[in-house]
């Protein structure tokens, strides 16, 4: 058995005379040897990489697809670290109002503004931790892998399975999701059918929760802020360690809860007027440039899935009766969607529309 460096020298000794060949040939020979090299290699990666479905937009895919998978497998693996950092923020902000704001509240309020912080702080912290948990835990729906008789309107290109509509694939999860919104870091989860009115919950009562606090805490917060801007006088007030902390405690409360409030009360509202709209982040896009596309056509795109800004909200919750309003909507509840986001109802239209 010969050893590689036989094989070495034997590659060598053909560059060489491969060379020398070139040598000999002449230097006017030179540009057509070089440029039938240039042609073969061209031809040779466009025979292994090249088909009628090329474009600049599967070139660029390819050229950022360790960009993507370095961004999915980031989301994926830090997806716990999220959570956890919403579980420790909740719990520090809990602890401060038992510790430190329920006791002012108890010594200087009257007996019903007492009631009305009990009963209301103790109501919204319910449904924020149910619904976070529902929303974590639900799974957002799978389309079924198996061949079946539901209605498919294209294929996954990475999952080579049918899709149903308003289906799309979440590279995070490495699945399709059924009516996915989009894949929520927060929740280390994606948004889908079955926990989308979980996740809109929980942003609607993080949001009411987080402006609830810092107006309760305003003035505490400005006692607790000049309390600390006077400590740098001469000479400095005497506090107490207790004391220094309650300050300190305040304004963390209401400097995070202010932030909350503005970050997360624009993404509820968004989500709200999707909700409205009967549309999804995802479909968001996808009918804007439908409806650009239908116009300058002279026709008009419409949202096959609309059913009327009222009637939207009552599919979106679950919404039957009026009592379901408060059974559903104001008191946990883990009652089904209204369709099972395989089919969906649609509604009738002029015949000036064009449904996609």
């Amino acid at each position: 058995m010969r050893s590689w460096r036989w094989y070495l020298s034997r590659v060598m000794r053909l560059f060489l005379r491969w060379f020398r060949l070139c040598l000999r040939r002449g230097h006017r020979k030179r540009p057509n040897r070089v440029r039938d090299l240039w042609n073969y290699g061209t031809v040779l990666m466009k025979s292994l990489y090249y088909n009628v479905l090329t474009n600049s937009d599967t070139v660029l895919d390819c050229v950022f697809e360790p960009i993507y998978w370095l961004v999915d497998n980031m989301t994926r693996w830090f997806g716990v670290v999220f959570v956890s950092l919403v579980i420790a923020l909740t719990s520090s902000i809990v602890i401060i109002v038992y510790l430190c704001v329920l006791p002012i509240i108890f010594s200087t309020y009257p007996v019903h503004w007492i009631l009305w912080h009990l009963c209301y702080g103790h109501w919204n912290l319910l449904m924020l931790v149910y619904h976070y948990y529902k929303a974590i835990t639900t799974c957002p729906g799978f389309p079924p892998q198996e061949k079946s008789d539901i209605p498919t309107v294209t294929i996954c290109k990475k999952c080579i399975v049918p899709k149903p509509a308003r289906t799309h694939h979440c590279s995070i999860c490495n699945r399709c999701i059924l009516k996915m919104d989009h894949h929520c870091p927060w929740l280390n989860n994606c948004v889908g059918h079955f926990n989308h009115r979980y996740f809109f919950s929980f942003c609607l009562f993080m949001t009411m929760g987080c402006i609830y606090c810092s107006i309760s805490a305003k003035d505490m917060f400005l006692d607790a802020y000049n309390a600390i801007e006077s400590s740098y006088q001469t000479p400095p007030p005497s506090f107490t360690r207790e004391e220094r902390m309650l300050h300190k405690s305040l304004v963390y409360l209401w400097v995070l809860t202010s932030s909350v409030s503005v970050a997360l009360g624009s993404l509820t509202l968004w989500h709200a007027v999707l909700i409205t709209r009967a549309e999804t982040s995802v479909e968001r896009h996808i009918n804007h440039r439908e409806r650009t596309r239908l116009k300058l056509r002279g026709k008009m795109f419409r949202n096959p899935y609309h059913h009327g800004m009222l009637n939207n909200w009552r599919r979106f919750f679950g919404v039957e009766k009026r009592s379901d309003w408060l059974t559903r909507v104001l008191l946990p509840s883990a009652h089904l969607p209204h369709e099972d986001g395989l089919t969906w109802d649609c509604p009738p239209y002029r015949n000036n529309t064009v449904v996609i």
